[in-house]
């Protein structure tokens, strides 16, 4: 599953079919060898993608960019601009075929005196766009006023999504229909059924973006690409800012050009060891997500008063099983069954913005009225922009995890590992697995990923992590923090949102601020007291 920043989320459809939004685990990352990259920083010579990136940020640097109002279709108001940034499509090739990366960005607020320079930022995926970023200066976010004073916002679609050489899997318009079949089997046929939409899926995405393209699909590539944004903004260092996905992304950059880096600033991290990217980081995400799913039934038990849905977990639970084998039996307005439901409702054990939202909707269902919940839950046939993006969206997920890493080709231990976890964890453990089920057939090469550590240069960097994340297990924020040296740890203790620097916390707030303007960190880690409970 991928995860994205909590905003709006894109709905995605998983290989096997079910709708599920991409929860981070989003990224995989593989490097085109096991020792290439990662002897970047150790003095022992470059790989030649390594040479490539050198090559491809040398030109970027000499061309910049050319800055322009954004094209009108693409929403973003002025003074915010658009432009594009050239990289190769294979760094081993750097002036072989070319693809264009679309990039934007708003000028600092501050003076002259106060610009630190630009703030790059990735949202998570993979398969995410940071295009939205500047528009936190044009909304007025009061979360960014200090930092938008020092720092131009840049926002990148990264390789293969939105404006940027888009990839493809399946039809958007066959990817968005519904119902999809349940993603809980209940017979060997029905993960037959589901095993065949799997390797369907990856077929397609070779059949409609081409294998050449699918083998670039990787971290490393997009770090390299990363780079050449930089270069090509006439930055010397990157300053970034990486949620999700992006955290292993911004891991990924530090570990091949630790001394470009100048502020990095990873928040709700996705474990980057090896043997979690990405199948076990997939099952650990199981596990999380049955936990927070918890927290959010006893936060609806606490506040029966208002959603009438019952003052126990257990009854809540009782009231989700009800509403999950009626949908089964009848989809919902004929279009929401099992699957539609995870995917709307795994919003809730995401972020604590869609705690009440959701609750509201299930509880007008209690009450007897379905169609809020069918409004909610189901695709927009009619949205066809809508629905590119979100297929668009699940082809980069797929693409970039599936290659980025070595993925098992048995279904014996697919249905091991997944059999087992549904028995204690069975909010997302069949849906998760469906949705990766196309990197057992995958049609390209898969690779070994970054080892990730410090390397050279390597300044202090932040990392920002909640106790109760589902998406990415706290785990994965302590693992990062022992491989980088220097690096500080803020927890957000007893909390869970995904994405924790978009959200009022003053402890945290001040200190993300501090880092951006000053470099500084606290002397040592740090514990901060949750921010706010949702209210009903």
């Amino acid at each position: 599953m991928r995860s994205k920043r909590p905003t709006k989320r894109v709905t995605a459809l998983g290989s096997a079919g079910v709708l599920v939004t991409a929860t981070l685990i989003a990224g995989a990352v593989a490097a085109p060898s096991a020792t290439a990259d990662s002897r970047q920083g150790r003095g022992h010579g470059q790989s030649r993608e390594q040479r490539g990136a050198a090559v491809a940020a040398e030109r970027a640097a000499k061309a910049g960019i050319d800055w322009q109002d954004c094209p009108a279709d693409w929403g973003f108001e002025k003074p915010i601009q658009c432009g594009w940034v050239s990289v190769p499509l294979d760094y081993a090739h750097p002036y072989g075929k070319q693809i264009k990366i679309a990039v934007d960005r708003i000028g600092n607020t501050g003076t002259k005196e106060e610009r630190q320079g630009a703030l790059v930022y990735n949202p998570g995926g993979p398969g995410g766009s940071g295009m939205r970023f500047p528009r936190r200066v044009t909304t007025k976010s009061p979360l960014w006023a200090n930092t938008a004073k020092a720092y131009d916002f840049v926002g990148f679609d990264p390789r293969g999504v939105g404006h940027s050489a888009p990839i493809s899997c399946i039809d958007p318009q066959e990817f968005v229909k519904a119902p999809k079949a349940d993603p809980v089997p209940d017979s060997e046929a029905d993960k037959r059924a589901q095993r065949k939409l799997a390797a369907e899926y990856a077929d397609g995405c070779a059949e409609r973006s081409g294998k050449a393209v699918l083998e670039q699909m990787t971290t490393p590539n997009t770090a390299r690409d990363l780079d050449v944004i930089r270069a090509a903004l006439g930055e010397k260092k990157l300053n970034y800012l990486g949620v999700s996905y992006g955290t292993y992304l911004g891991a990924v950059y530090g570990t091949l050009f630790p001394g470009h880096v100048r502020r990095m600033i990873v928040d709700s991290v996705v474990d980057p060891s090896r043997d979690s990217i990405w199948y076990q980081a997939n099952l650990e995400q199981d596990i999380a997500f049955e936990g927070r799913w918890k927290d959010w039934e006893d936060w609806v038990a606490k506040n029966d008063a208002t959603f009438h849905l019952g003052d126990t977990r257990a009854e809540v639970q009782d009231q989700w099983l009800k509403l999950r084998a009626t949908a089964k039996k009848a989809p919902l307005g004929g279009v929401v069954g099992p699957a539609e439901l995870i995917s709307f409702f795994q919003s809730a054990p995401y972020y604590d913005s869609s705690w009440v939202p959701t609750a509201t909707v299930f509880s007008k269902y209690v009450a007897g009225d379905t169609q809020a919940l069918v409004d909610a839950a189901s695709p927009d046939p009619s949205d066809t922009a809508g629905n590119i993006s979100s297929e668009n969206g699940n082809a980069v997920y797929t693409a970039v995890e599936c290659t980025d890493a070595h993925w098992p080709t048995s279904w014996r231990k697919w249905d091991r590992d997944n059999t087992r976890l549904h028995k204690d964890y069975p909010f997302m453990t069949w849906a998760n697995a469906w949705m990766n089920l196309p990197c057992a057939t995958w049609p390209v090469k898969q690779q070994t990923p970054v080892e990730v550590r410090t390397g050279k240069g390597l300044p202090a960097v932040l990392i920002v992590q909640s106790t109760d994340d589902a998406a990415t297990p706290y785990g994965g924020a302590v693992e990062l923090h022992k491989r980088l040296k220097g690096s500080r740890l803020i927890t957000e203790k007893d909390a869970g949102s995904h994405g924790v620097t978009g959200l009022v916390n003053p402890c945290v707030n001040e200190r993300v601020d501090s880092y951006l303007l000053t470099g500084k960190t606290d002397a040592a880690d740090v514990t901060c007291a949750p921010h706010a409970t949702p209210k009903p």
